[in-house]
């Protein structure tokens, strides 16, 4: 009974069972660096929309008088926080440090704020998947 090579081909079987063993191992880890980004991105939204709300219960007299019911990603410095700002100043350069820190944070991060006269609707939207489309958006709303 000749058995020359049998072993060989039973290596070679268990090369490629191992093979596609380790393929899915390394898929698996990198699905789970996908979902680890993409929850820490939630995490930082999260924070950022509780950091306007913040900013927002800091300065009452800038609620009141309307200066943060259309916040959006094209704010400006204002240029007054060395010399005192003014309330509606205050909430402009909020918005300006608050869409700047969301740049930072988060890929193709910004945010905004709404009202529709009682409600704040805070959105801090980004771009998960890095598709160049920010799909990806947490919500927060405020009743100051």
């Amino acid at each position: 009974m000749k058995t020359n090579g049998f072993t060989l081909l039973e290596v070679l079987i268990a090369l490629v069972i191992f093979s596609f063993g380790l393929l899915a191992l390394a898929a698996l880890m990198a699905k789970g660096l996908q979902y680890n980004t993409s929850a820490l991105h939630r995490s930082y939204a999260s924070t950022q929309a509780y950091d306007i709300a913040d900013r927002m219960r800091a300065n009452r007299l800038g609620i009141t008088a309307g200066n943060y019911d259309s916040i959006s990603g094209t704010d400006t410095d204002p240029g007054c926080i060395t010399t005192g700002c003014t309330p509606a100043q205050m909430a402009q350069y909020d918005g300006w440090a608050w869409n700047s820190a969301n740049a930072a944070l988060l890929p193709s991060g910004s945010g905004s704020v709404t009202t529709d006269g009682t409600t704040y609707t805070i959105t801090v939207t980004w771009d998960d998947d890095r598709d160049g489309a920010a799909d990806d958006n947490f919500v927060f709303q405020l009743q100051p």
